[in-house]
């Protein structure tokens, strides 16, 4: 699952169902863990669906449809949905969520092996539904991944540019300081993660910004722009066009519409990623202009 550390695998067990294609899987999410992403409430983050949505989409190919643990697994879009008033409220312990998923959507190589596939899961905690996720993902063999990403970015690393500074953690409803996967310049803000060994963000050794990092960067733009107004997302959408190199930053823009927020990675001038955040209703007033 391209994890290095157990304690960030939040899958439990998946198992085949009587339905072709449907797995019931089981995950744990840890309440208290220090490196899991918190948004300034007590409930767990979106981001950890989506992890275990992320988890799912690599295990259950790897299982259950011969995919090569050799094989790159690159994730082209992703969705999120949740109902905050059926979310699990917090406990003393980890909160055990059953995740029902089905897989559609399968390509195939010539020589039957599987290229790519669609995957959508619907979560539950005590028996009620209370969110639903899904999206794409592409198999790779190690030497056409070498190939694709043979004009990808050399630094090892992401760094905070010169003359960029860190917005404080409060302004981006982060709980520590290596949370923060932004900075702010002159022109806007940056993907510039302040620990780029983040064991959430970066667990395995990657030559590109992860998925997960542009969406948590989108989140902290948003929180940012809104003055803490919209800081805990219940929807969101994000489709990769291209690779985030880790170099030189990409920026990101955001524009609110009321409760919702659309958002892009821009790369050098070229766009590498968009998406969009939505928010409960009722959220306080706040900025809704474009930056």
């Amino acid at each position: 699952m391209h994890r290095t550390s157990v304690a960030e695998v939040l899958l439990t067990d998946v198992r085949r169902t009587a339905a072709p294609d449907v797995f019931e899987a089981a995950a744990c999410w840890p309440r208290a863990h220090t490196t899991f992403p918190r948004d300034g409430s007590q409930r767990h983050s979106p981001l950890v669906l989506v992890e275990t949505l992320r988890q799912l989409g690599l295990y259950v190919p790897l299982r259950f449809h011969g995919v090569p643990p050799a094989h790159r697994a690159i994730i082209t879009d992703l969705h999120f949905r949740l109902v905050p008033a059926s979310e699990p409220a917090p406990g003393p312990g980890a909160t055990e969520v059953s995740c029902r998923t089905e897989v559609n959507g399968v390509r195939r190589a010539p020589n039957g092996s599987v290229t790519g596939l669609r995957l959508s899961a619907v979560f539950a905690a005590r028996g009620v539904v209370f969110g639903w996720g899904g999206g794409g993902v592409r198999f790779v063999h190690r030497a056409g991944y070498a190939a694709l990403r043979a004009r990808g970015a050399a630094d090892p690393a992401p760094r905070m540019p010169p003359a960029a500074h860190r917005p404080d953690t409060a302004a981006l409803t982060v709980n520590h300081p290596q949370d923060a996967v932004l900075a702010e310049d002159g022109e806007g803000l940056l993907v510039a993660p302040a620990d780029p060994l983040h064991p959430f963000l970066f667990d395995h050794p990657t030559d590109h910004v992860p998925g997960m990092v542009l969406l948590e960067a989108a989140r902290q733009a948003v929180a940012y722009r809104s003055g803490g107004a919209l800081a805990r997302p219940c929807a969101g959408r994000l489709r990769a066009v291209r690779f985030t190199e880790l170099a030189p930053s990409a920026r990101v823009l955001c524009t609110r519409h009321h409760a919702t927020c659309v958002f892009r990675v821009v790369q050098g001038g070229t766009p590498t990623a968009y998406g969009t955040l939505s928010y409960a209703q009722g959220v306080k007033r706040g900025p809704s202009s474009s930056h």
